[in-house]
């Protein structure tokens, strides 16, 4: 019980332990929440986690100084406009159900775009004769009903591609099956122009929701420094206006020469140098052949800094310039004081208003369904994305994260699958081909956690949460 005390007792060594031992209520409060059922978790989604917090009697300085800097960066919002149902998500993915796991992971190369999404385009695309159409937009999908049947099917999609004067309408008919990827502002935007997909509450409730506004950043520096951690928070600076921050030392993540694991530990000083130089080049978007690309030259760099803002609207409005500016005059050199004797030699800004889920109190139910209407209803269409709703399909992966995104893709595939096999055996058609994706669940959860949830689970059937209503 007393691990990931043990654990993180080196990271937070400015809190207190007697404001640290006062989150012990909050873990019963999650065991209750995720050993519950929908009901259950219903109730804990209608309260603010704030509300929860202090009716568990967390002290004000580990909410300001921990809780609060983590919600901001993990689920983008302050706690008092957050569901307490997706909080004890967060706590126990990233905390409670596997101790020695209070971390993120970060790619070794590249970005996630270019290095897992690219290539996995590529390779539909050569391997399975699929057509990817990227940077095109879906704008409106149109739904037909079913003949002989009470049911109806997703039959058009039509998406524009390309930009300005040049984006051009085109449209894909005769649809075997869609997955609504989207997040609230995509959801918005997809069902506000389709009527057909409207008249179903699920999707008009999904739509209902909002995002959350993010800002990224890049800085690249005249000159190295060095950090504690390659990952860090920001907490509690006024020049935040009410947003989380993080930052991230890309140099430390991505360049090494050092070796990563067994299969990238090279042979000889040599090769891991050329490596490490490879990536260092990669990282400041020159070419091998580059002639500031000399053997070695990944330890004469400057650092290369990742720092995003979320629930920044109120930094929105900021120009990239005073974006910059508050990063490099403020918020970095008050962290670690050797940034302040770094400038910055390039720096890119990225804004992406709406971008994000926000789970706030009372969405659970709002949220879409894995299987969208549902197999009886619009059997061809389902919805994958880290606020949907997985039902049977649940996974261990819990909150706003990447794996949780993956998998209920996955996940959407399968009951596409399903469905259409069961389509073309009640048409007597020929039966849909396919093999379902294989879904690698969590870890088992540590014993201690799976006794707490049977205890509360026997416990609370017949004693009142009196916290939730």
């Amino acid at each position: 019980p007393l691990g990931q005390v043990l654990a993180t007792f080196p990271l937070f060594e400015r809190i207190p332990l007697s404001d640290r031992a006062s989150m012990a209520g909050l873990l019963l409060a999650t065991l209750d929440c995720l050993g519950g059922d929908e009901e259950t978790k219903e109730k804990y989604d209608r309260m603010t986690a704030h509300e929860l917090f202090i009716r568990f009697g967390l002290s004000k300085r580990l909410v300001d100084d921990f809780v609060k800097p983590t919600l901001l960066v993990g689920l983008f919002k302050p706690p008092e406009e957050l569901s307490a149902l997706v909080c004890m998500e967060l706590l126990y993915y990233y905390a409670l159900a596997h101790q020695d796991s209070f971390d993120v992971r970060w790619i070794r190369k590249g970005t996630v775009s270019s290095s897992l999404i690219a290539p996995l385009a590529a390779k539909l695309m050569e391997e399975y004769d699929v057509e990817v159409l990227g940077g095109s937009r879906v704008t409106k999908i149109e739904v037909e009903a079913k003949e002989g049947s009470s049911s109806e099917r997703a039959t058009k999609v039509e998406y524009v591609s390309g930009w300005g004067d040049a984006a051009v309408t085109q449209s894909l008919d005769s649809m075997d099956g869609v997955v609504l990827a989207l997040g609230a502002k995509g959801m918005k935007a997809v069902i506000g122009s389709s009527p057909g997909l409207a008249k179903f509450d699920v999707f008009s409730k999904a739509a209902s929701l909002n995002g959350i506004d993010v800002i990224s950043t890049r800085l690249w520096l005249d000159k190295k420094v060095e950090t504690r951690t390659p990952a860090n928070v920001f907490s509690r600076f006024d020049e935040l206006r009410g947003a989380g921050g993080t930052f991230f030392m890309l140099d430390q993540l991505q360049v090494s020469d050092q070796g990563y694991t067994k299969d990238y530990a090279l042979t000889t000083d040599e090769e891991r140098i050329a490596e490490a130089d490879a990536d260092a080049a990669a990282l400041w978007g020159l070419e091998p052949d580059d002639p500031s690309c000399y053997p070695g030259h990944h330890k004469d760099r400057g650092s290369v800094l990742a720092c995003d803002f979320y629930n920044s609207n109120a930094l929105m409005s900021l120009s990239d310039e005073d974006v910059v500016k508050t990063l490099t005059e403020k918020l970095l050199p008050e962290a670690v004081g050797e940034f302040k004797d770094a400038k910055v030699l390039d720096s890119w800004v990225q804004r992406y208003p709406g971008a994000v889920s926000w789970f706030s109190p009372g969405s659970y139910t709002s949220r879409p369904p894995l299987q969208g209407a549902g197999p009886d209803k619009l059997p061809n269409l389902k919805c994958a994305g880290d606020w949907v709703r997985m039902g049977e399909r649940e996974h261990g992966a819990k909150g706003l994260c990447q794996e949780r995104a993956y998998v209920s893709g996955l996940e959407a595939a399968n009951a596409l699958l399903d469905s259409m096999r069961l389509d073309s055996m009640s048409s007597g058609g020929a039966t849909a081909t396919g093999t379902k994706h294989t879904v690698i669940p969590v870890r088992e959860d540590e014993p201690q956690v799976k006794i707490g949830q049977e205890v509360s689970r026997n416990v609370f059937s017949v004693v009142p949460r009196f916290w939730v209503r």
